[in-house]
């Protein structure tokens, strides 16, 4: 039995816990999943490398994935245009089921290999790119359909899933594996395993991205003035880099096009 469909033996009666109990343990169950990233961190490493690689050619990254694990995908990709300043085909998400699956759930959707590989083809996928299969479980015929189908067309392949020995983990150049074992309801994935992957995925991006240069010390540097929110946060970054005072910052990004490397560039070098 895989291990993350296993019963949790600490779990067996909180059905009868008070409300902090409950919570105690489940508290206890995500360290858990914290403690599988850094058991798996090697893997990770080889990762961010290989997507780093990828970055610098100027080709693009892939999140396949279905249910929680495609949604985790679609996020992290989603975020990184404001973060990093990248644009939206930079990292793209799938997710089975397609844009309607991220607010309703669509498990059959998981079960055609076909459909992934022709989703992923459909998103522009093509040789040098990475595609990163997303699933809890290794086994989701759409993730699978997916990693195949990218390495007919020569992609750089990824697996992330909670299980050892997974389907997935023999297709991938390179298998993560967080085995954050049992969950504390039975083979709710979206619980230990999906906060697994979701910092799997926070480590993917975010070292890729510093690694080819969106990011100076640990400031985002590559931010877009797409609200009050952000330029507020562009002024400040300036405003720290030049010592230049806060209407100054904001007159240097104005007249730079609120481009932060071309206004600090002025006063330092980058």
């Amino acid at each position: 039995m895989r291990e993350t469909e296993m019963r949790n033996p600490k779990t067996t009666h909180i059905d009868r816990m008070s409300t902090i109990e409950m919570i105690d343990l489940l508290n206890e169950e995500n360290l858990n999943a914290v403690r599988a990233v850094a058991d798996a961190r090697d893997e990770i490493a080889r990762a961010v490398d290989a997507l780093t690689e990828v970055l610098d050619h100027g080709k693009r990254i892939f999140y396949v994935g279905a249910g929680t694990s495609g949604r985790l995908g679609v996020v992290d990709a989603s975020e990184c245009p404001p973060t990093f300043g990248v644009s939206p085909e930079t990292v793209t998400g799938i997710i089975a089921g397609g844009r309607n699956a991220m607010f309703e759930a669509g498990e059959k959707e998981e079960d055609s290999a076909e459909t992934g590989g022709s989703d992923l083809c459909a998103a522009g996928a093509s040789r040098g790119d990475a595609v990163v299969g997303i699933s809890a479980a290794g086994s989701a015929p759409y993730v699978i359909g997916a990693l195949e189908k990218a390495k007919e067309l020569g992609c750089v392949t990824v697996s992330l899933t909670s299980n050892p020995g997974a389907p997935i983990t023999r297709i991938a150049d390179i298998a993560i594996v967080t085995r954050t074992g049992a969950e504390a309801v039975t083979g709710s994935t979206r619980m230990k395993a999906g906060t697994a992957q979701k910092l799997v995925l926070n480590a993917l991006s975010t070292c890729a991205m510093i690694k080819t240069g969106k990011v100076y010390e640990n400031l985002m540097i590559n931010l877009k003035p797409s609200n009050a929110k952000l330029r507020a946060r562009m002024i400040g970054i300036v405003k720290e880099l030049t010592g230049l005072d806060e209407k100054e910052s904001e007159r240097l990004l104005e007249a730079h096009q609120w481009d932060i490397r071309r206004a600090v560039c002025l006063v330092r070098t980058l």
